[in-house]
């Protein structure tokens, strides 16, 4: 057994996973990644239409919708990826007046927002926390926004992985022609890592950011990072898994419908585990996880 607050060691790391894998397998992780699932179908359409003009803003708009194409082909398959771009070209209706337009950037916003928010009540189930009941109905709105900064998050983190992804296309065609094979192999590896970082990075503004609690960065860091990893992997076999049982060819022409809770369904069960092995560190090596002042411990 190892004392609170104690210093931490690679001897722990059975026990802290044993630990957080109870404490995670006791929160009904999947209850609540069912829920999250369910609002990323609705939130879908406005949140790829904001990153996408947002992105687009510095680079090609059809550059953006191939990139995220191409991402949801290696997650979902080429048909998922495919009825997603229609969902985003049927999305873009140019033809509207000032209040049309005024009304769908306001339901847009609303829309994206949603799957944040409903992460954001899973983080606070997760780390034990919740919104204090005589909060104003501001906290509401506050929440909102900052849903919606993530968005922003997202787009700006996206433009980064854009941006050094065509750097890196363009140095690995130039490292293919000049270089030995090592060379090139350790580009590949720095992609990897890069990849890792921005992913990190996500988690950690994420952890930090988004539930009504207070923690160290120093644990948020660690918990992200094992997150990241514990992301990719998944992906990884997420992707082997849809491209080899297609489990949404069953259901027809919902099958997109279906792969996509699915993809988001045990996605979200990784970022939650990694959520929960946060606040197990930081009870037995930090502080601990404290509410935010309008916020409080669940009883």
């Amino acid at each position: 057994m190892v004392k609170e607050n104690s210093t931490f060691e690679v001897k722990h790391i059975p026990s802290l996973l044993k630990e957080t894998y109870i404490a995670w397998n006791n929160d009904n992780p999947f209850r609540l990644s069912a829920v999250v699932a369910y609002y990323a179908i609705l939130s879908l359409p406005a949140l790829l239409v904001i990153i996408v003009n947002l992105v687009g803003t510095f680079t090609s708009p059809e550059s953006i919708q191939d990139i995220l194409t191409s991402e949801f082909s290696e997650a979902l398959g080429k048909d998922s990826a495919e009825a997603i771009q229609v969902m985003l070209d049927e999305t873009e209706n140019k033809k509207r007046n000032l209040i049309s337009t005024i009304i769908g950037l306001g339901t847009l916003i609303f829309g994206a927002t949603g799957m944040f928010y409903q992460l954001q009540i899973s983080l606070n189930d997760i780390w034990q926390v919740e919104p204090d009941p005589k909060a104003k109905w501001w906290k509401l709105v506050f929440d909102r926004a900052r849903s919606f900064a993530f968005i922003l998050v997202i787009g700006f983190l996206l433009l980064i992985s854009f941006v050094a992804t065509a750097a890196l296309s363009a140095l690995n065609d130039y490292i293919k022609s000049s270089f030995p094979d090592m060379v090139l192999t350790l580009a590949q590896l720095f992609d990897i890592l890069f990849s890792l970082g921005i992913i990190s990075l996500l988690f950690a503004l994420m952890f930090k950011f988004l539930p009504d609690a207070k923690v160290e960065w120093k644990t948020v860091w660690i918990g992200a990072f094992i997150t990241s990893i514990l992301f990719l992997l998944g992906k990884l076999i997420l992707g082997y898994y849809f491209g080899q049982a297609n489990p949404g060819s069953t259901y027809g022409a919902a099958g997109t419908i279906v792969l996509i809770l699915l993809w988001v369904s045990y996605s979200c069960l990784i970022l939650l585990f990694g959520a929960k092995f946060t606040f197990v560190y930081a009870n037995r090596y930090g502080q601990g996880i404290r509410p935010m002042p309008l916020a409080r411990k669940k009883a």
